[in-house]
């Protein structure tokens, strides 16, 4: 049975009369009145009870009208659904971000996000840098924001590139460096550090390292935890310096002093070129509209 039948039926049931839905559905009638029987001969039923004055519908028809609607309207919403989902409006984004680089404006990102497309579910998972690589990698996320890892290109993810992060250190509000706007690297030299954990933050660690090398040192950690969070209440315990990016907002009781010269480390945007579907994109449009105007970093960078 051709779906165009069963609507043109429905118009004959409700309107009870061949020339009113040949009218509604601007077909000749002879075609309107072919359609019906054909249906009828199909299912073996008589449908509607015709005269030369009117028309009625029989016990079958009248169960017919009722579920070629149901039929009819599922049909209409899924093709609405269809429609939607090619242009980004429905569907699932599955988020996998680190945390403390993006808590200046995730939140505010997919709140404008839900706003312009309230239909698409979203989740999300916040993990480790090499985690989100891999899971992006496997399918089991939708998209990334992440930092760099050392087999990030044999996994053949697109990225982009949001902020280059600039390194710094993270000190009391009453030590002697709190009041500098800049520091050498130098000036790590002879004091106890506090870094992410390698495991946890390779990208950022190996940044360190780098720079204190190219300082012409070998830093001395104090502790490597796995949380920025702990590198911060540590710093405020009096147990070291921290060397964390820009992004980090520290404490009142804080201060991040900018390290020279200059290291950074890269925020970036993951995905799968193969998976790269509609809520997906929309999620990259809006992120790069957001980059462009300042509304992630603002005009200096830190939030």
């Amino acid at each position: 049975m051709e779906l165009r039948h069963l609507r043109y039926f429905q118009a004959v049931a409700e309107e009870l009369s061949f020339s009113k839905a040949a009218q509604r559905l601007r077909i000749a009638q002879p075609a309107l009145s072919r359609a019906v029987q054909e249906i009828e001969r199909e299912l073996g039923v008589n449908l509607i009870d015709r005269n030369r004055r009117s028309a009625r519908l029989t016990p079958a028809g009248v169960i017919l009208l009722q579920e070629a609607r149901v039929v009819l309207e599922r049909l209409e919403e899924s093709l609405r659904r269809v429609k939607r989902t090619a242009a980004g409006e429905e569907g699932e984004l599955r988020l996998g971000y680190i945390g403390p680089p993006t808590e200046p404006f995730l939140g505010r990102l997919l709140h404008e996000y839900r706003r312009r497309f309230p239909l698409v579910s979203v989740h999300l998972e916040e993990r480790t840098p090499e985690r989100v690589w891999e899971m992006v990698a496997k399918g089991r996320l939708s998209v990334g924001l992440t930092r760099p890892v050392l087999t990030h290109e044999a996994l053949g993810l697109k990225t982009i590139v949001l902020r280059e992060e600039p390194l710094g250190v993270v000190v009391p509000a009453n030590h002697p460096l709190a009041q500098r706007r800049a520091l050498p690297w130098t000036a790590l030299s002879r004091e106890p550090l506090i870094v992410l954990a390698r495991r946890e933050g390779m990208g950022l660690h190996d940044a360190v390292l780098a720079g204190c090398r190219q300082a012409g040192f070998v830093p001395r950690f104090a502790h490597t935890p796995s949380l920025i969070g702990t590198v911060l209440s540590y710093v405020e315990a009096g147990a070291g310096i921290g060397v964390v990016t820009d992004s980090v907002a520290p404490a009142s009781t804080l201060r991040f002093v900018a390290l020279k010269p200059t290291a950074t480390v890269p925020l970036v945007l993951a995905w799968q070129e193969q998976d790269d579907s509609p809520p997906v994109q929309r999620f990259r449009d809006l992120l790069l509209e957001w980059k462009k105007s300042g509304k992630l970093w603002g005009n200096s960078g830190r939030v």
